[in-house]
């Protein structure tokens, strides 16, 4: 008899126990009823695909529901017939994955009315990477989620499908350009899915939504078969509704991969894997963290940096246009984390010299805009769809060039406000310039975040996630509709280390504030201890009441198969 036939589980699934059981559910506690057949894979798929129908039209977290697909995938594993010993760590898990990212013979809108037009769609001819690492732990992909066009916004805004608005309060921003996968993930429509990361993508929605989000150390993670905003700082990792749930997936995300060289490094240099050995419960005590000043004074770090070649005039004011003042709402609920850190073992040190205004200046030099198309060249050569395979194939095709924001030759500005002149394209490998742009600034700001951690005698840095609440986009912030939360965080990408964001606490508003910490590059596996002691400490996540029906526009699925 095989596991779907057994008719213990027939039994146990028409009760309502289903809702009592996967609401909140862990990736551990899942393994726990298949292994003890109370639900198949394909009962747990049918329950999280109501789940999607019921509450989407309302949050709009996703845009591309799979029916067939994963209901396929999750009669497969329901007939494997194969012991829960040789399963993989992810079998007959709900995952949900970002527009960006690659899922063979599904659309990557990439958030971008362009990839949709009828005749013309992005059809991806291969999974990315870590999709396939996730099916091959034995993910069931239930669809893609909601974006901003590009990934180039503060919130969730697409102009291929919509608005995604926060499961706490769906007026509210979830952040952005993750905003799909932590409405998503935190509402219950997945048990976990990816985001991605350019200077804050990843983390910044996660402390909207109070899940786990997981910024891996550069090159840890394959990016290859994700649409690149920006390839020199993009990243990609798990988003989860706690630490355990991230750090099996990020074991499977895990590891070398040729078709992104930039992990070739990962074999020798990462912690090693699972990242579930990691965690434990004092893991704080008798760590000591420090809290960057700059963040505190909101000092500005204009996002892919300030160009070589711009006057000392212009740099001046890329900084002062990037200024985000920490708001007082936000700095006390970052001090109630800071006692839940103490009160859990570690000290947190405050300190003038702990990454002050001259770090910021410096990373504020890590200047990647020059080689921004050379991304999307070589993502369009290898994941592109047949019609095309380059953006000059694109232009041929649909008759009007692909946005300057991913290609270069226009105002960087095309989707948001930048006042900075057009930057010439350039290729980035033996280029000498690229020693003046990126390398040598970057080489000059990790050294400075280092010399830190060593004076200091610090294991890692802990700050506010965002500089703010989210904000409410019914109403106009500061005389304009809401372009999203902001946060002084894209330094993360500049230098390449990982970080973490833990819920840590809601606002008066009952909305969520995130904690991040960050840790030197590949400590990846102590950085979620601490994660994972933090949230063990204080438990601070509640799930949000979602509702059916609400006074915003209904979100129907772009596409449902």
């Amino acid at each position: 008899m095989t596991f779907a036939q057994n008719p213990r589980v027939a039994e146990a699934a028409s009760g309502s126990d289903m809702d009592r059981d996967l609401l909140e559910v862990s990736v551990p506690q899942l393994e726990q009823f298949y292994s003890g057949h109370r639900y198949t894979v394909t009962q747990v798929v049918n329950w999280y695909i109501a789940r999607i129908r019921r509450y989407n039209g309302v949050y709009g977290a996703i845009e591309d529901l799979d029916v067939k697909g994963a209901l396929e995938t999750a009669a497969r594993l329901d007939s494997d017939g194969s012991s829960p010993a040789n399963r993989g760590p992810l079998w007959g898990v709900p995952i949900v994955i970002k527009e960006n990212t690659s899922v063979e013979g599904l659309v990557t809108t990439d958030g971008w009315k362009g990839y949709v037009i009828p005749g013309h769609e992005f059809v991806a001819p291969k999974d990315a990477t870590i999709v396939a690492k996730l099916r091959a732990a034995g993910g069931v992909i239930l669809g893609k989620t909601n974006m901003p066009d590009f990934a180039a916004s503060d919130t969730n805004r697409s102009s291929s499908y919509g608005r995604t608005g926060n499961a706490y309060d769906v007026r509210f921003s979830p952040g952005g350009s993750s905003g799909g996968t932590v409405t998503a993930v935190t509402a219950n429509m997945a048990l976990l899915g990816n985001g991605t990361d350019t200077g804050n993508s990843i983390r910044m929605p996660a402390a909207t939504s109070a899940v786990v989000g997981v910024f891996p150390t550069r090159g840890l993670v394959s990016i290859a078969g994700i649409a690149p905003l920006d390839w020199l700082l993009d990243n990609t990792g798990p988003i989860a509704r706690n630490v355990t749930d991230a750090a099996i997936a990020l074991t499977v995300m895990a590891g070398p991969d040729p078709l992104d060289p930039a992990t070739a490094e990962s074999k020798t240099k990462a912690q090693p894997g699972p990242y579930t050995e990691y965690l434990k419960t004092d893991a704080l005590k008798g760590k000591r963290f420090g809290v960057p000043a700059f963040i505190l004074a909101g000092a500005g770090i204009p996002f892919q940096g300030i160009p070589a070649g711009e006057s000392r005039e212009q740099a001046a004011e890329d900084r002062r246009s990037a200024e985000i003042p920490l708001r007082p709402e936000t700095r006390a609920a970052f001090m109630k984390a800071i006692e839940a850190l103490r009160a859990a073992g570690a000290t947190v040190v405050f300190d003038d010299s702990i990454l002050p205004g001259s770090f910021a200046e410096t990373a504020s030099h890590i200047g990647t805009l020059p080689y921004i198309r050379e991304g999307t060249e070589k993502y369009l050569a290898e994941f592109g769809p047949a019609q095309y395979r380059s953006p000059e194939e694109y232009e041929r095709a649909l008759g009007s060039p692909l946005p300057p924001v991913i290609i270069g030759g226009g105002k960087p500005g095309t989707l948001t406000v930048d006042p900075r002149p057009v930057v010439k394209q350039q290729r980035f490998e033996g280029n000498p310039q690229a020693e003046a742009d990126v390398l040598g600034p970057r080489r000059r700001a990790l050294a400075m975040y280092d010399e830190t951690l060593d004076r200091m005698h610090l294991d890692g840095y802990v700050y506010p996630a965002i500089q703010m609440p989210p904000p409410d986009e019914t109403l106009p912030q500061d005389g304009r509709i809401s372009e999203g939360p902001h946060s002084d965080t894209s330094w993360v990408n500049m230098l390449g280390v990982p970080a973490v964001v833990v819920p840590a606490g809601f606002y008066e508003s009952g909305l969520p504030f995130g904690l991040e910490i960050s840790a030197r590059r590949w400590r990846d596996g102590d950085l979620l201890g601490w994660a994972y002691a933090f949230e063990q400490a204080t438990h601070l996540r509640r799930p949000p009441v979602l509702v059916d029906k609400g006074l915003l526009p209904i979100n129907p699925l772009r596409v449902e198969r």
